[in-house]
Formats: structure tokens, C-alpha cells, sequence
């Protein structure tokens, strides 16, 4: 059986708030409750409304039927300006400086 609609929502919100960098303080500010509130929704014990969904689709830039599709889809369609911007100019350290000075 595959995933409920809650667990999708769940599944979603956690794949948009890694790719926008977002931490729940932060989509909490946004959505107007607080991160015990959106915590609450992410762990399940409380559920997200279809207005919740609304105002999530909205935040990042989705239709809200894109967002209940799942993560792939809202991934996919991430607005690039919502998109976490990669850290450059860092120096390579530890394993990863390894293999860069083997190359």
C-alpha cells in the first residue's frame, strides 16, 4: 500500500524545507503557528488542513496540487529563486580534499 495523503504532506514539506533550507523555526514564522505547531503536523500527531495546504502550496510557489502529488513533483517544480544556494569557495577538508588532491 503506498502512502496516505498525511504522510505524503509529511513527506513533502520535510524534501521542500532540505532543498529550500528552511528549518521548521522558519516555515513556522511563515505559516503563522508555532514550530510546536508545525512539528506537531511533521511528527503526525496533528494533522494539516487543506487550508494548511493552501498557505504551504503558496509559501513555496506550488500549486497546491503539486504539492499533494509528493515530493518528487514539488521538488521538481521548486521555484529556482526557493531553491537553497550551494556553498562555494570553501575548501575542501577531511576524505573530500583526499580525492581532489589524488585527481
Amino acid at each position: 500500500m503506498g502512502m496516505t495523503l498525511g504522510e505524503r504532506v509529511r513527506a513533502t514539506v520535510a524534501a521542500l524545507m532540505q532543498i529550500t533550507g528552511e528549518t521548521q523555526a522558519d516555515l513556522a514564522a511563515a505559516l503563522g503557528v508555532s514550530q510546536t505547531q508545525l512539528s506537531r503536523r511533521q511528527s503526525g500527531s496533528a494533522a494539516w488542513s487543506l487550508d494548511d495546504c493552501d498557505t504551504l502550496a503558496a509559501h513555496y510557489g506550488l500549486d497546491v496540487l503539486d504539492l499533494l502529488a509528493g515530493p518528487t513533483r514539488a521538488c521538481e517544480l521548486l521555484p529556482a529563486a526557493r531553491r537553497r544556494r550551494p556553498v562555494t569557495g570553501r575548501k575542501a577538508t577531511g576524505v573530500a580534499a583526499g580525492k581532489e588532491a589524488a585527481r
